[in-house]
């Protein structure tokens, strides 16, 4: 099996020097389809400090946080959506100030929802409109443990209200299409992946444009097409250090260096390298050839902010519910 679809453990641990001193180590808990990006980001970072280990955590990034607040020592987190390093600040794990502590509140590097189909694209796929189409199977994983699904979702939305201008019944309609056409769904966006590349089911995958680049490297173009709808969500990677891990290990300062890291240029180049838009000018300027222009709208645009997010469309009984109701 290749090894961007060999299963993976929950902890990944990186070898490091022998002469590693206590309290030298890391555990980075972070988002299910970021196993390759972070064992790149890692090599890098400890080639830079020596003595040093870090471990990794995936999974999806909703369940990544619960674990946390359950107990996972995580130093820290390195998420796709905002509103689970919130839930690490209700629990008092995460200070409020988080998104004040790094640059671009916090989001070193950003991607969307993008589509993945099978070579020559032979259901025509160009837009979100025809996925829901009788014809075509969609896969993307659950919204409910899922970062990744969530976005899927928003983005969907997002479309239909323009489709649709504010039409609450016609967007309704629409995202309950898009889930019927859905054969099943899975935990987190790497069993998505797994679902449509290795099981071969479904004629489209949901997914992060990053996602969709790392499975095109992975296994060639010619057995599979990206293609980039006209518009989508703006998804940002926030990152956090855990402060209750963090003081309690005394792992601040090296927990800062990590996350700085992904700031770097040197960090900026293997984010972009893996896939994925970043924030740095130069670097970003140097891969642009690699990223097709799309309009990108917002979750304070459209939705009114995360806060708003959560009420609306993921709190118990609101919009997602009723989706999966008519599902």
């Amino acid at each position: 099996m290749n090894r961007f679809l060999t299963t993976i453990a929950s902890l990944v641990l990186l070898a490091a020097p022998i002469s590693a001193q206590a309290g030298q180590n890391l555990l980075n808990a972070s988002y299910d389809v970021s196993r390759e990006l972070f064992e790149e980001v890692n090599k890098a970072f400890i080639a830079q400090h020596p003595g040093v280990t870090i471990n990794q955590s995936h999974g999806g990034s909703s369940k990544q946080a619960r674990a946390i607040l359950e107990g996972l020592d995580a130093d820290v987190a390195t998420f796709n959506q905002v509103t689970d390093i919130q839930a690490l600040v209700k629990g008092g794990d995460v200070a409020p100030d988080w998104q004040s502590k790094f640059p671009n509140n916090a989001s070193p590097f950003y991607s969307f929802p993008a589509f993945l189909v099978r070579a020559g694209n032979p259901k025509h796929i160009k837009d979100w409109s025809d996925l829901v189409r009788d014809d075509v199977q969609v896969i993307f994983p659950n919204p409910r443990t899922s970062g990744n699904a969530r976005y899927t979702y928003l983005a969907a939305t997002a479309y239909a209200k323009e489709a649709f201008h504010n039409d609450p019944a016609k967007v309704e309609a629409f995202v309950k299409k898009l889930f019927n056409n859905v054969p099943v769904f899975d935990n987190g966006g790497r069993a998505a992946t797994t679902t449509f590349v290795e099981r071969e089911i479904g004629d489209v995958l949901i997914t992060f444009e990053s996602e969709t680049k790392g499975i095109a490297r992975e296994f060639g173009t010619e057995k599979f097409d990206i293609v980039t709808p006209s518009m989508s969500v703006l998804a940002e990677f926030p990152v956090a250090v855990v402060d209750k891990v963090v003081d309690q290990k005394g792992t601040r300062e090296l927990a800062k260096s990590y996350l700085d890291f992904l700031y770097s240029p040197q960090g900026q180049t293997i984010l972009a390298k893996q896939g994925n838009r970043v924030r740095d000018a130069n670097v970003a300027a140097q891969f642009k050839a690699q990223f097709p222009d799309i309009r990108l709208v917002t979750v304070e645009d459209v939705f009114g902010g995360w806060d708003q997010i959560t009420k609306d469309h993921f709190a118990s009984g609101a919009m997602l519910d009723k989706i999966y109701a008519g599902h």
